[in-house]
């Protein structure tokens, strides 16, 4: 071999490692985002008894601090979603991470500048949520514009297991801030949103809008993806259902467990958490590790969905049978595993059905879905519970058994993802 051939290859596997590191950074910032929106609300939980002591509210004000940050988003999640195919996914998130920090320095302020309003601490809830609606929906259309084929798989992974990540640490890091004090977690949000800010800001390149995108009316916005539910109508409700009913199920069991796991097998504090742990942390590290299997073999994409749809089931079943303590411990890691699987194989499906001009949307709206599925979970959760097991755990048991039938029926894998080609 010339000295000439052997220097150009080697120039071409630095050139390569290089562009991979510098991918695995864009990769980190963007994963930075669902980290810290699911902050937003579960590293708050830990201070409520704190926050109605300090400011002398109600348990139910206390708890408009969480709707007052999810309304917004839930809401402006579409519209911020039509904006970043328009104008460019970095000039949504960017300003939105700051303003969500923003947000939090303004609730942080209530207690040290203005006397503990009440007032003003929701004002800044609803910053905050405005802002995160363009954060992780936002990221995951970024995502699909960015990677293709394999290597979005792996990406999508690692987006649902830093979404984990923030479940399973936020309850834990705001109980250690209340220790501080109280109103110190707000300022947290801050500290981590800029940081992420800069880093997308500076790191990720977008491809140039198309003048098409550009010029796109609101109308025709919303109109494309009424076209695409049109031609892919049984893929898209299958996903949307199943990614809602996953978060749904997932919080609505934690939230159900925090008091049980007391009131009936008389854990506390830390046990406690270690216990409500294992769902999420199974969920997470199982995302991960689906992102790399599908990035390796996107054939099984299907399969991997219908997998962990039937381990969710299994799960729920399952639990309205056995309740000794070694049975709860080893259904919460099913459950989590079967989740693991699930919203990363839908979150594939999802962004890989839509063009780039269309994905934002069709991402935004499937947000909002997931959203609304958090949301649900823990108050219809708590009013079942008077019926028993099986109609706490059985309803969603079946939707779970009716999802993997309608899926092995009637879901279409996107071609790309399917065999591998381009799209």
């Amino acid at each position: 071999m010339s000295p000439a051939l052997s220097s150009a290859r080697e120039d071409g596997k630095s050139s390569a490692a290089g562009a991979a590191k510098a991918d695995n950074w864009v990769l980190a910032a963007l994963a930075g985002v669902p980290l810290i929106m699911v902050l937003g609300n579960s590293m708050l939980i830990p201070a409520f008894p704190q926050i109605r002591e300090a400011m002398g509210i109600s348990p139910f004000q206390v708890g408009l601090l969480i709707t007052f940050f999810s309304i917004p988003a839930g809401l402006a999640i579409p519209f911020l979603g039509f904006l970043s195919d328009r104008i460019g996914r970095k000039k949504i998130m960017v300003p939105a991470l700051l303003l969500y920090g923003i947000g939090g320095l303004i609730s942080g302020l209530s207690p040290v500048l203005f006397q503990n309003s009440y007032a003003v601490m929701l004002t800044g809830r609803i910053v905050q949520g405005l802002a995160a609606a363009g954060t992780a929906p936002i990221a995951m259309a970024l995502i699909g514009d960015l990677y293709q084929n394999q290597s979005r798989n792996k990406a999508l992974g690692v987006l649902e297991s830093t979404n984990g990540l923030g479940k399973v640490i936020s309850p834990i890091l705001g109980s250690l801030l209340v220790l501080l004090i109280w109103w110190s977690l707000f300022f947290v949000y801050a500290a981590l949103a800029v940081p992420v800010a800069l880093a997308i800001a500076f790191l990720v390149k977008e491809k140039p809008i198309s003048p098409g995108q550009a010029n796109k009316s609101f109308s025709a916005y919303f109109s494309g993806v009424s076209e695409l539910f049109q031609k892919k109508a049984a893929t898209l409700l299958i996903a949307f259902f199943g990614g809602m009913l996953a978060l749904f199920t997932l919080f609505g069991v934690l939230s159900y467990l925090s008091d049980a796991l007391e009131a009936t097998y008389g854990l506390q504090g830390v046990r406690k958490g270690l216990v409500l742990a294992i769902p999420v942390l199974a969920s997470a590290s199982t995302a991960l590790g689906t992102g790399f299997f599908l990035q390796k073999r996107p054939q099984y994409l299907k399969t991997t969905l219908l997998t962990g749809l039937g381990l969710f089931s299994t799960a729920l079943v399952l639990s309205a049978l056995f309740k000794t303590i070694p049975a709860v411990l080893a259904l919460l890691a099913v459950l989590g595993l079967g989740t693991g699987l699930t919203l990363p194989s839908l979150n594939t499906i999802v962004t890989s059905s839509a063009s780039e001009e269309k994905r934002g949307a069709i991402t935004a709206f499937y947000g909002g879905v997931r959203f609304i599925g958090v949301a649900l979970g823990p108050p219809v959760f708590s009013l079942l519970e008077k019926g028993g097991p099986w109609a706490l755990y059985g309803p969603w048991a079946v939707a779970g058994a009716a999802t993997l039938v309608l899926a092995w029926f009637f879901l279409k894998t996107p071609k790309s993802q399917a065999t591998g080609a381009a799209g």
